[in-house]
């Protein structure tokens, strides 16, 4: 899969765990492993701005694309 995930790293700079960043944004824990593991076919807008309001981020710093 060339798109990448980096949740965990932004994670880790926050000081966070999956339970807090999961009730955070909504989400259950189970489907933000999902994400987070890179095993998810899509994801929807409003968690990705979720994700990025919670962790202080931009979309970029948690997906990126490898050849």
């Amino acid at each position: 899969m060339p798109v990448v995930v980096d949740i965990d790293v932004m994670m880790a700079r926050r000081k966070m765990g999956v339970g807090e960043l999961a009730d955070r944004i909504g989400i259950t824990p189970t489907n933000l492993a999902v994400l987070k593991n890179g095993r998810a076919k899509a994801v929807r807008f409003s968690t990705l701005d979720a994700l990025c309001e919670v962790l202080e981020c931009q979309p970029g710093d948690i997906l990126r694309w490898e050849a």
